[in-house]
């Protein structure tokens, strides 16, 4: 425990302190603050809200498209036809049993170049050797723009020449592109907005995945839809973006249902977690809300369930409840898909679930509030991704969100901030949302839980 104590120190104080140094911020919109790195780092374009600086000369294995969006290029070694395929057909059990999680190669290349060389410069062998054991993790990945979207081909490909060669993956995505996306928050604001022809983009983006995924018909596609947006319409109607959104989400979701309804994919709705829609007042109309959308996109094969904790830190299982859940007799995601199942039974909604498991290695966590979701304190990452639960109702734990990802900035001039990063349970300073945040991968992998 002492050489983790020494890493977290020297973690925290040599990467997170030194801001104007790596990882610091060099640029994007509204910043006004000095462009150059310091010696051995590069100011590198995230987004048009966030440049930072990052070690090295120049941009290892990314490219930035219009609109901000970082891209890796994956070289491999297989086309759309370039192995013998065996279409699937839409299974009635778990998608995932006896099957692994395609390693995600843009979070391992984040690892690779970013946090590997971090962790050897600071004298850290041995935790940089585990910090490559966690980029074999498999991970989802994250479709958060259309320009990610042809990147699909690329990883389906790999699955596919793998799958040949003897594995047995299947490849996590996550949709998320929703116009005026994260309504009852800023630090993820998307790239569609409703008022500027956001529901047709979202439709040719939904249409664009469908295309992807057909020329793999072989590759099974595990797909999370939308995080956040149906449990924002549960408890959040008296914010004004998500009441303004409201119809729109329904529809465009139900859309998304309907057409990603193919013979190789199984999709899972986000249900926020526990501490979300577990309560009392929200379980009941979060069950009527997954029916009704369901049924109105006529009760599609190719939705197995919902997905849980995405992003968040809930423990599976916890003897006592902690103290910030007091209230809710759902203190855990166990209980609360528990609870829930029966309720989507009776609304018609299948009720399998998986669970994100990526950051609740530490139990309790050190939140404040149970509602404190942005970079908390503490973390660790949790249970590996696997289809061995000791629950019937759980297809799997998945690891959702690349942990190392940021929640979202504790600049508070970003036009993405957001409150809740700026809590004294968030961990700071802290870049823009989804760009790389070193010293919270380094605290993920020295709590972690199972340990690597």
């Amino acid at each position: 425990m002492k050489t983790t104590s020494v890493l977290v120190a020297v973690a925290l104080g040599t990467v997170v302190e030194a801001q104007v140094a790596v990882y610091g911020q060099c640029g994007g919109s509204g910043y006004s603050g000095s462009t150059a790195c310091a010696s051995g780092s590069y100011c590198s374009k995230i987004n048009d809200y966030y440049s930072q600086c990052l070690p090295g000369s120049g941009g290892a294995a990314t490219t930035t498209a219009a609109g901000g969006t970082t891209l890796t290029t994956v070289a491999t070694g297989g086309s759309g036809g370039s192995a013998a395929t065996t279409a699937l057909s839409v299974a009635s059990g778990n998608p995932m049993a006896g099957k692994s999680f395609y390693a995600n190669p843009y979070y391992a290349s984040e690892i690779s170049s970013i946090a590997v060389p971090s962790l050897s410069a600071m004298g850290s062998a041995t935790w940089a050797a585990k910090a490559t054991d966690v980029a074999k993790i498999g991970t989802f990945v994250w479709l958060d723009t259309r320009a990610k979207v042809p990147s699909i081909s690329t990883y389906a490909a790999d699955v596919q020449k793998q799958n040949a060669a003897g594995a047995n993956l299947v490849l996590p995505l996550v949709v998320y592109d929703l116009p005026d996306r994260d309504c009852a928050a800023l630090a993820s604001n998307g790239e569609l907005s409703i008022a500027n022809n956001g529901s047709a983009l979202y439709q040719d983006y939904i249409n664009s995945i469908v295309d992807q995924i057909n020329a793999y018909p072989s590759v099974q596609f595990i797909l999370v839809i939308e995080p956040d947006s149906l449990a924002n319409l549960v408890t959040n109607l008296n914010v004004a973006k998500c009441a303004n959104a409201e119809s729109t989400y329904k529809t465009l979701v139900t859309y998304a249902m309907e057409k990603l309804n193919l013979p190789n994919v199984a999709m899972y709705l986000d249900a926020g977690h526990a501490g979300w829609l577990g309560w009392t007042a929200n379980i009941t109309p979060a069950a009527q809300l997954f029916g009704t959308l369901y049924a109105n996109a006529g009760k599609p094969a190719a939705v197995r369930g919902l997905a849980t904790n995405v992003a968040n830190y809930n423990a599976w299982s916890i003897s006592t409840c902690p103290s910030y859940t007091s209230g809710d007799a759902n203190c855990d995601e166990k209980r609360y898909i528990n609870a829930l199942a029966p309720l989507l039974t009776t609304n018609g909604f299948p009720a399998h679930f998986i669970m994100d498991t990526s950051r609740n290695g530490v139990q309790p966590t050190k939140q404040s509030q149970w509602g404190d979701w942005c970079n908390v304190i503490g973390t660790g990452f949790g249970i590996r991704p696997s289809s061995s639960t000791d629950d019937p109702l759980l297809d799997a734990w998945v690891w959702v969100k690349p942990g190392g990802e940021c929640d979202g900035t504790s600049n508070s001039s970003s036009a993405r901030y957001d409150a809740h990063c700026g809590y004294s349970d968030a961990l700071q300073p802290a870049p823009e949302a989804g760009t790389w945040f070193e010293a919270y991968f380094e605290q993920l992998l020295v709590n972690a839980n199972p340990a690597f």
